[in-house]
């Protein structure tokens, strides 16, 4: 097990216990083995006006430690080489709602990261930040915007239907221009918020890379942006888009070494449905909303109701999921590279993505495991001959019969293009 302290820098003891990791919350401590993360939070979302209740806050807090925890520990040093335990703690503004709904944190949390986790919330985190003026946006919804292809079709889509989202980035390295270019293109570059975590670990070094545990702060933002909203306009909830096709959020695994957390479950159902449970629990007026997850990345190209700006922008979007390791460029060779390529060719619109480092699929050797080429073309071949059933058995029981029928459509039809594009190659 492995403990980790989560909380402001006067929190932080003067006597630090060896073993366990120290983060200092949204300030930055001065201190050579204190790692920090939201140093600049704070003013970030003081400048964009945004006035968030505690129950949002407290919740952007957790998804922050969850986060530095989920790097500060590496799964190497684990006894399988990969599932982790987790003692984490964490000072809130006012801890007693988390601290009742703690098991379903901890479950959640299993479910997206695979790991064990056993959280203490406690008091003395900071109070929630006041602007000094108030920003109300003329929005109706909230919407994901990363700077990945279907986040883009996803607001193009709430434009085409005259939707006003406010757009909420996570800044990544390679896509921040990215996110303002589609902000802006869409007439919503002044209900764009764009916040960055600022993870930095002491001793400084890498940490872990599997981040598992990530996409938790992305939502944080957005049930920040929604709680602020919905306060300010006196609405009930307000819609969360979560722009994401049902193969990539579905993640079956291609074989069976890419089981429970080696696969990543960011946009599962299950996850949705338990981060939904919790938002709702702590009274967080944010409604999850997946309008894409019974349709393939090629559907919601070929569906998606601006096609003449789909075609102009989506060149310029991001899936890879090596994009870093490559120098901010697409390797081509991924299972969202590969998942990407395959829906150009369905949808008909051509590919102006910059490059593909490893443009050849049948050429292309990974440098290591895993080999992603490969595992899709068994995949393909398996559903082709015994039906998808055979990849899919077991993995959809937590859905009702009729959207199991939609899981193992989407399944299908995603791996009949990857299918396309094999065959292109000629990997089939």
């Amino acid at each position: 097990m492995t403990k980790v302290l989560c909380a402001p820098k006067d929190l932080i003891p003067i006597l630090r216990e060896r073993g366990t990791n120290y983060v200092s919350m949204y300030a930055h401590d001065g201190l050579p083995d204190v790692s920090t993360v939201g140093t600049s939070l704070i003013d970030d979302i003081k400048r964009a006006g945004i006035a968030p209740s505690a129950r949002s806050w407290d919740f952007l807090s957790l998804a922050l430690a969850v986060n530095a925890a989920d790097h500060a520990v590496e799964r190497n040093v684990s006894a399988d080489g990969w599932t982790r335990t987790i003692e984490l703690e964490v000072a809130l503004y006012e801890p007693e709602p988390f601290q009742q709904l703690t098991a379903e944190i901890q479950q959640a949390l299993r479910f997206l990261t695979g790991d064990f986790w056993q959280l203490r919330f406690v008091e003395g985190g900071y109070p929630p930040p006041n602007p000094r003026q108030r920003v109300i946006h003329d929005a109706d919804c909230v919407s994901l915007l990363s700077g990945g292809l279907d986040s883009l079709i996803g607001a193009l889509n709430l434009a085409a239907q005259g939707r006003s989202p406010i757009f909420v980035s996570h800044i990544a390295k390679g896509d921040s221009d990215t996110q303002v270019l589609y902000a802006r293109t869409l007439g919503g570059g002044e209900r764009h918020l764009q916040w960055n975590q600022n993870i930095w670990l002491k001793p400084q070094r890498d940490g872990e890379g599997s981040t598992r545990g990530r996409s938790i702060v992305f939502f944080a933002f957005a049930a920040l942006a929604a709680d602020s909203h919905a306060d300010g306009t006196d609405v009930e909830s307000v819609e969360v888009f979560v722009p994401e096709n049902g193969l990539i959020s579905l993640n079956v695994p291609l074989n069976a070494g890419r089981v429970g957390s080696l696969s990543t479950k960011t946009t599962h159902p299950v996850f949705m449905q338990r981060l939904q449970s919790i938002w709702t629990q702590l009274g967080i007026p944010a409604s999850l909303q997946l309008p894409y997850a019974a349709q393939t990345k090629g559907e919601m190209m070929a569906t998606c109701l601006d096609q003449e700006g789909l075609a102009n922008l989506a060149g310029r979007s991001t899936s890879c999921g090596r994009y870093a390791v490559f120098g901010l460029r697409h390797c081509g060779r991924c299972v969202p590279c590969m998942v990407r390529r395959s829906a150009f060719l369905r949808s008909g619109i051509a590919d102006t993505t910059a490059t593909y480092v490893h443009a050849d699929l049948k050429a292309a050797q990974p440098d290591r495991p895993p080999n992603d080429v490969a595992a899709v073309a068994a995949a393909v071949l398996k559903v082709e001959q015994d039906g998808v059933r055979a990849l899919t058995a077991g993995q959809f029981a937590f859905a009702a019969p009729t959207r199991r029928t939609d899981f193992e459509g989407v399944v299908e039809r995603g791996l009949k293009e990857l299918g396309v594009l094999l065959r292109q190659h000629r990997v089939l």
